[in-house]
């Protein structure tokens, strides 16, 4: 976990960072060997490879913004649509406290899964949300072969802030350069087809993410 994601100033990130280490952790993953999955309708675009996803609802006033959806390539546009998914399910998760039926497991897995997790479990247990939009851009994959990728993407925090989940309140963070963060992920597809998060790298105030 990077110290943004700790600091109370920073506003509340989608994801942390994960690059490989320790991927063990004192308390089980919940929904990893649970086929439980939410009940909501899914706002994330539903997939038509006819794999049984998650369902994903975020609260009205959560949004996520992907540009660069589509590439012309089929399986660069099902890893960009599975990565949207995998943001999604963390904001769920915290939106609406329930990480078992959350959808993370499905889409996070090894280091990457304890992170997200670990980050979740955190922002639930002290109430903290965050309310807005978030912007993700210069989303670009690199395909190494059949079942691994890359995924680079770039996003604007600018017109989001952190919420108090025990009052509603929302605590308006001032737009700087770590407004904008570039993550660097490594992605493979497992038996089901799912493209999963396995290593997670951001970089805060990332130069190349400035406006």
């Amino acid at each position: 976990m990077t110290a943004a994601l700790t600091a109370s100033a920073a506003l509340l990130l989608t994801a942390c960072g994960s690059g490989g280490g320790d991927e063990s952790s004192s308390d089980k993953i919940a929904g990893a060997d649970s086929a439980e999955k939410p009940s909501a309708s899914p706002s994330v675009s539903a997939s038509a490879d006819g794999i049984d996803r998650p369902a994903i609802k975020l609260p009205s006033d959560m949004k996520n913004v992907f540009e660069d959806r589509q590439t012309g390539d089929p399986q660069k546009d099902a890893i960009l649509a599975d990565n949207e998914r995998a943001v999604s399910t963390v904001d769920q998760a915290m939106a609406y406290g329930n990480l078992k039926k959350s959808g993370i497991a499905f889409y996070y897995t090894d280091s990457a899964m304890v992170g997200v997790y670990n980050y979740a479990k955190d922002n639930i247990a002290r109430k903290s949300s965050w309310a807005g939009t978030l912007r993700y851009f210069d989303r670009q994959v690199t395909v190494f072969d059949k079942t691994s990728a890359a995924v680079t993407y770039c996003t604007d925090e600018s017109k989001a802030n952190v919420k108090d989940l025990k009052t509603d309140k929302v605590n308006v963070v001032e737009t700087s350069p770590e407004s904008y963060v570039y993550y660097n992920t490594g992605v493979k597809k497992n038996k089901d087809g799912v493209w999963q998060i396995w290593s997670l790298h951001e970089d805060r105030g990332a130069k190349r993410c400035q406006p």
